[in-house]
């Protein structure tokens, strides 16, 4: 009887160790993603501040952080005055759209932040 028990008792052990195995997960697709500007609020109303005012490229460009500029879209320079007063963005592109600030970095023409037009 006591082998018959752990006989059984084995053969359970096994069926549910071998019910219980996960299968082995499948590598995901994420991309990394882009780094963005580390601009402080001051520096993001100092762009603001100089360049609300100019017109917009495009009424409603989608402007998302590492996509690439939207086409027909040409990002103009940035205002000498903000380069001197943010000098990390004084290499970088920008468009305007209705309600953005949308700043492109020149190396691989890509969205590298975007301001809200309006302060939050």
């Amino acid at each position: 009887m006591y082998k018959a028990v752990t006989a059984a008792l084995a053969l359970m052990l096994s069926c549910a160790g071998a019910s219980a195995q996960v299968a082995p997960q499948q590598p995901q697709d994420v991309l990394a993603p882009t780094p963005k500007l580390n601009l402080t609020l001051e520096q993001r109303h100092t762009i603001r501040e100089f360049v609300k005012d100019m017109t917009a490229d495009a009424a409603d460009a989608k402007a998302e952080i590492g996509e690439p500029t939207p086409q027909g879209i040409t990002p103009r320079p940035m205002p000498s005055e903000v380069g001197q007063k943010v000098p990390q963005v004084k290499s970088h592109r920008f468009f305007l759209t209705a309600q953005q600030i949308v700043i492109v970095d020149p190396k691989d023409n890509k969205i590298a932040d975007v301001i809200k037009l309006t302060a939050d």
